[in-house]
């Protein structure tokens, strides 16, 4: 669709057609499109810097690398570590809120400690503990409130009791790294869990006789799914079945990226674990577990397009749009509507990236 759209000190204006050209400079983008800038909700690291270790320079890196991977707002997102080390986490992302230069830092996600050792993953099983409403409360607070979303096990004792509080603050819940059946999940969405942590990932293999937490993501229609979309966490026809059985407005685009993104194979640590990286996947050393990934935003939304499981259109939303719903940040981020800032991406017609712009000023050319 062609037409015209309004920047103007930094926030996006109206949308005018073709036969409606506003005065003022016009840049001309032939068959490129313009799409809201990209919003990653589940991110650990990326150019050899990661949440769990890196000083604010060093959080402040990956904000500018963000942008060549067109994402425009994310969630800094920790791993299962000591409650000291978590809560000193916090306290950097306080005292130097608002001070990225790069890709807008919208709150902090917490993935675990919360979990069931069993599905740790690349996470610590020293550090997995019951949820603890008062610990919680302790680390929202030494973040100043940017924590804003939490990934648990619903089968963790008391965790709907845990969840009903959370919820009440404004807080997301999202549910994995999880040996949970069904009715633990479902009894966790009925607490306000609304999110599943990428989804199949973490979790027990699906089963027509022990439907469990994947079950329960197939089956409650008004949650949101993450979805891991490099070809490696989930495959193609897995990827299909879920995004059918939920609808694209319900599949959430993260990356779960390490700090090994943007970089080469190699050795490289996830919080305190060894990793390697290679052929497009990372690795534990010990145990062969895939250990988050090395995926960029831009990139799952042309596989998406490319696979065929999604329009254009759809797969930018699930990367945009529903991360933004998801995680109660929309109205920070995640569409192009008037006086909204003008974060947004240029799109080649083969869904490359070709630019990225923050409060309308370009700051990534391909």
């Amino acid at each position: 669709m062609g037409g015209y759209l309004e920047v103007d000190a930094g926030k996006f204006g109206r949308y005018l057609r073709e036969n409606q050209k506003p005065e003022g400079k016009i840049v001309e983008l032939g068959a490129k499109a313009v799409a809201p800038g990209l919003v990653d909700t589940h991110i650990h690291g990326l150019l050899n810097e990661d949440v769990m270790k890196s000083d604010w320079e060093g959080i402040n890196k990956i904000s500018e690398g963000l942008l060549k991977a067109g994402v425009t707002s994310w969630l800094p997102t920790t791993i299962t570590a000591s409650s000291e080390t978590l809560t000193s986490i916090c306290e950097m992302f306080k005292e130097h809120r608002h001070e990225e230069t790069g890709a807008k830092i919208q709150g902090l996600h917490f993935e675990g400690p919360f979990f069931t050792p069993e599905h740790g993953g690349a996470e610590n099983p020293k550090y997995m503990i019951d949820p603890d409403i008062n610990l919680f409360n302790k680390w929202r607070k030494a973040s100043g409130d940017l924590l804003c979303k939490i990934s648990m096990a619903p089968e963790r004792q008391g965790s709907a009791d845990f969840i009903r509080q959370v919820v009440k603050e404004g807080v997301v819940v999202a549910l994995g790294h999880s040996s949970s059946n069904f009715e633990d999940a479902d009894d966790a969405i009925n607490a306000g869990a609304s999110m599943f942590t990428h989804t199949y990932n973490g979790m027990n293999q699906l089963s027509q006789h022990e439907p469990n937490i994947i079950g329960a993501a197939f089956s409650s229609r008004l949650t949101d799914c993450e979805l891991i979309a490099d070809g490696h966490h989930v495959q193609i026809p897995a990827l299909r079945a879920l995004i059918q059985a939920k609808g694209c407005e319900h599949i959430c685009l993260i990356t779960d990226c390490m700090q090994a993104g943007l970089m080469p194979d190699g050795d490289y640590m996830l919080g305190e674990l060894p990793v390697y990286v290679k052929d497009g996947m990372a690795r534990l050393k010990q145990g062969d577990n895939l250990a988050g990934s090395i995926l960029l935003l831009k990139d799952a939304v042309k596989n998406l397009v490319d696979w065929n499981l999604a329009t254009s259109e759809d797969a930018i939303m699930m990367a945009s749009y529903v991360p933004a719903k998801s995680s109660h940040i929309l109205d920070k981020c995640g569409v192009i509507a008037p006086d909204m800032p003008a974060d947004f991406i240029v799109l080649n017609p083969d869904m490359t990236l070709d630019a990225t712009y923050l409060d309308g000023e370009k700051r990534y050319q391909a």
